[in-house]
């Protein structure tokens, strides 16, 4: 028993070091690779993701030899083990040339390889990308994914969690997690909550800005790639706690609807929904009597009281644990799992909304609620693997909206109220394996997916009074109810989305010898289908005008106005004003497969180079189906592409690129459902004839790589889109509609610029060296042309929906105390852009340029395994504006005949949190 105990004691005591191996041409990761501590028999091979785990090493320095059949022998000194830290030491090895294969050795410390293998990942990219890996999101104070991907090259983050990448509006991009695809996680656009991927847990994130045949075809800006890990370095269990102070919202009043206790775990009580007994919509429309009219309208919540209480801190709480079981035949099985929760409370003051005949000013109130867990598994054996990867994330949104404003189309004074639940939820499973087969290092990957989205808006209520200023000193000087007629402007709105995803795929690898170099020749199939259900109910409540009291029933505080004893007096009727659009179903099957070649020629060339064929039918229906409204679309599309890559020196790549890729028109974007906006006061509504966009891409590349993790490059960039998706103003009926139009061609080029360098090369010092500068800038050009003259849009001549001008983000680095605390600074500028595209009536809204200054600060404590940040956000709280450029400088300035549709001041948002890692 004695015995025991000491040797877990000093199994306990003891380190690891544990890597990749990889080709240093083509950064593909070799399977097999024998790893040995030099002067001893102690060694591994590595598995089929080319990584490798040296156990129970004690404290010191070793000499390790990586020997693989067809590559230079190579031997690294001075890698040095702290128990019981895991060394880290990732590790390139060169194809060997000549006839005296096993006589070659290379010699390297554990400095320099460190340094090399950086320098490879950075270099050997198959396409122009920028990516982070898990060590520098260590070093970094990142929360989430989306704070990561601040940090790449000509990304930019939108509401925290949207990126936007080389200017191209979200609709533009596609996400992957583990490899499969991700969905949207909005029900009226095509974009993903980043921030819903705790950092800690992200093997490595890249954007690919250039595509090859195995990458979904779906994007233009980008196609962001996360992989979250699934074999932990060694046990540990961490936690982490934090709060936030926001200037603009906490401490102060806050207004809301009805609060329960579970909405602090993320769900609604159950208390909104529509009840399941409640009279359907062709019952309503054939006729119910009165009786059945008063039972269904009590059926319903009556309280529309408005609460008064005070906006709490922010609060964070993140809990994960990770463990891993190491046999003797090197055989690993691997589980980490994390819980993440996150409540916000924030008041966007005084929304200025003043144009045409609107003259607005709006409080918001929003209470939020996040959850999320990971849960992944992975079972390493031999050369093969198995992970089972699972995500999901709930987010909780109550708002409530209070307005105060003259409407001069009316003539009158307004004073609206609208409450508003949204309840999202995503969960996505996937499994996936990797086979090594045979001994000439081919592979076989085969992933299954599942994933659900729910979107529940439970009674969303809305109402309107109305004063007329000429009663002014009059008894009849008092806001009344708009109850008289019915629209979705004041109706309750009941609305679910359901979604389930479904996909899989297969891939082959081989490793073959052309031109005399090893290339990779790589193939295959995917499928991925889609099946979505939505359904909306407009109802409300219609005033009886000739109920004897009426009149004083209209008057009344919103708290009373739809009181018991004013439903069973007879004074409302109920009313369901549900189109026959406004729900649908909706289905698509995507069919993929693709050929492609990674080909060297000789020491400096790489062409990576195939075909992708995806084939696309896409059905909606709405529940009661007319032409008008039908969807059934199908499509086959051959996608080619070349990836050009010379090195001309080992520091400098010069790259070019030509693709081809689509953009798919989103369910919500083609369903005719017309749902009431009340914060844009417009209706939303889809297209069913909008057709996919297709993208011709031409990129080019010059980089440089003065030291590790350094990189200066500039790109050109060419994009010719045929039939772009856009949304515009449709206002042929002089109400304004929000809806999509495909444009008949649109031309993007742009240049980006970026830049990443310690400042040592100002002054030699210790200071400077670790001191990091950088900086990305882009700068975009585009030009829409259309026909479609018959659907009312104003401008022939325009920029691109969503495409931004300008894009800067730059940033200081240094670290302080042996790299104990790490400063960050970040700055963030976008450039006007066009947010919808200008109809007859109602021209185009921009989106005024903002500068964000963000602040962070990161200090290691308690012997590292603890740390406490701090982060200052959004310093210099410039407004979120959108507005009419009604006298086309191209500038923000009311005073010149600008019109605002929103601005407000989001508030500064400074954030303190603790974390501590057992």
């Amino acid at each position: 028993m004695l015995i025991s105990f000491l040797s877990i004691v000093a199994y306990a005591q003891t380190g690891k070091i544990s890597g990749v191996i990889s080709d240093k041409k083509t950064g593909e990761t070799l399977i097999g690779v024998t790893v040995k501590i030099k002067g001893t028999t102690k060694g591994v091979s590595t598995d089929v993701d080319g990584r490798y785990s040296l156990q129970a090493m004690a404290s010191g320095k070793y000499t390790l030899e990586f020997s693989y059949v067809g590559y230079q022998t190579k031997e690294i000194s001075d890698v040095e083990v702290k128990a019981p830290a895991v060394t880290s030491l990732n590790v390139i090895l060169n194809e060997a040339n000549g006839q005296n294969l096993q006589e070659v050795v290379v010699r390297a410390s554990f400095k320099q390889e460190s340094i090399n293998s950086l320098y490879a990942s950075q270099k050997n990219s198959a396409v122009i990308s920028d990516g982070v890996s898990s060590d520098q999101i260590k070093k970094s104070p990142d929360r989430n994914t989306s704070d990561v991907l601040k940090r790449v090259s000509g990304a930019t983050i939108q509401d925290n969690k949207f990126v936007v990448i080389r200017g191209l509006g979200d609709r533009y991009n596609t996400a992957t997690l583990d490899g499969s695809s991700l969905p949207s996680t909005e029900p009226n656009r095509k974009a993903f909550s980043f921030d819903i991927v705790p950092s800690n847990l992200v093997d490595n994130l890249i954007v690919s800005k250039t595509a090859t045949p195995d990458l979904p075809a779906d994007f233009t800006g980008g196609a962001i790639q996360i992989s979250t890990k699934d074999i932990p370095d060694k046990n540990f269990i961490s936690f982490g706690v934090g709060t936030g102070y926001n200037t603009a919202s906490t401490f102060k009043d806050f207004k809301s609807g009805a609060r329960n206790a579970t909405d602090y775990f993320g769900f609604d009580n159950g208390d909104r929904a529509l009840p399941s007994n409640f009279p359907s919509r062709l019952k309503i429309a054939n006729g119910i009597t009165t009786e059945q009219g008063i039972a269904a309208m009590k059926s319903l919540s009556r309280d529309w009281n408005i609460y008064n209480n005070t906006a709490l801190p922010t609060q964070n709480y993140q809990f994960t644990i990770g463990r891993v079981k190491e046999f003797k035949n090197e055989n690993k099985l691997g589980a980490l799992f994390s819980l993440t929760y996150r409540n916000s409370q924030t008041i966007n003051n005084d929304v200025i909304r003043d144009y045409v005949n609107f003259d607005y000013h709006d409080n918001i109130y929003r209470f939020s609620t996040n959850l999320g867990a990971l849960a992944n598994f992975a079972y390493s054996f031999g050369k093969n693997k198995i992970t089972f990867k699972n995500i999901y994330n709930r987010a909780y949104d109550d708002s409530y909206l209070e307005r105060n404003g003259f409407n001069s189309d009316r003539g009158r004074d307004i004073k609206f109220y609208a409450f508003d639940l949204l309840q999202k939820s995503l969960f996505k499973s996937t499994i996936e394996g990797n086979h090594a087969i045979g001994e000439s290092s081919s592979k076989i990957n085969w992933s299954l997916s599942y994933a659900n989205i729910l979107n529940d808006q439970p009674d969303q209520k809305k109402i309107s009074y109305q004063r007329n200023p000429q009663d002014a000193g009059t008894d009849q000087y008092r806001y009344v109810a708009s109850t008289g007629t019915l629209s979705k402007e004041n109706s309750r709105l009941f609305s679910k989305l359901n979604e389930d995803n479904y996909s899989g795929g297969v891939n082959y690898t081989l490793p073959l010898k052309m031109f005399g170099q090893i290339s990779t020749f790589k193939a295959g199939v995917s499928s991925i289908y889609r099946d979505r259900t939505f359904d909306a109910r407009f109802v409300g409540f219609k005033a009886n005008t000739s109920a004897p009291n009426a009149d004083e029933i209209s008057t009344r505080p919103i708290s009373r106005l739809y009181a018991l004893d004013a439903i069973n007096s007879g004074a409302y009727t109920l009313d369901d004003i549900s189109a026959d659009g406004d729900s649908y179903n909706a289905h698509s099957l995507t069919n993929a497969g693709y050929l492609m070649l990674d080909n060297k020629f000789g020491e400096k060339s790489r062409l990576v180079w195939g075909l992708r064929v995806e084939q696309f039918n896409v059905v909606l229906d709405s529940k009661v189906p007319s032409p008008q409204t039908s969807v059934d679309d199908n499509y086959v599309d051959f996608l080619p592409s070349a990836n050009y890559t010379y090195s001309l020196t080992p520091k400098i790549n010069l790259r070019a690129s030509y693709y081809r890729t689509l953009a798919r028109p989103e369910f919500r974007e083609l369903a005719s459902a017309a749902i009431y906006d009340y914060e844009l006061l417009a209706l939303q509504q889809g297209n069913p004839n909008l057709k996919e966009a297709k993208i011709d891409n031409a990129d080019i590349r010059f980089e440089f790589y003065p030291q590790a993790g350094q990189i200066i490059s500039i790109s050109g960039f060419y994009k010719k889109f045929h039939n772009a998706i856009e949304s515009f103003n449709s206002d042929g009926g002089s109400s304004r509609i929000i809806t999509f139009i495909n444009s008949d061609k649109v031309d993007v080029y742009g240049v980006e610029l970026e830049f990443r360098k310690s400042l040592d090369f100002i002054l030699n010092t210790d200071f400077m060296k670790k001191t990091t500068f950088y900086t990305n800038l882009s700068l975009i050009k585009s030009k829409v042309e259309t026909n479609n003259t018959g659907l009312n849009l104003k401008d022939t001549n325009r920029p691109l929906v969503g495409q931004a001008p300008y894009i800067i983000n730059a940033g200081l680095q240094h670290s302080f105390l042996e790299d104990k605390l790490n400063f960050n600074v970040l700055y963030n500028r976008v450039g006007r852009k066009l947010n919808v595209a200008g109809g007859v009536l109602f021209p185009a809204i921009w989106e005024a340029p903002r500068n964000v200054v963000d602040l962070q600060l990161a200090l290691k404590v308690i012997k590292n395994r603890g740390e406490i940040k701090f982060n200052a956000n959004d310093i210099l709280n410039n407004r979120i504006t959108q507005y009419y450029d009604n006298d086309l400088d191209k500038k923000y300035d009311i005073a010149r005949g600008d019109e605002t549709i929103s601005s407000y001041k989001p508030g500064v948002n400074f954030s303190l949190a603790f974390s501590y890692n057992f």
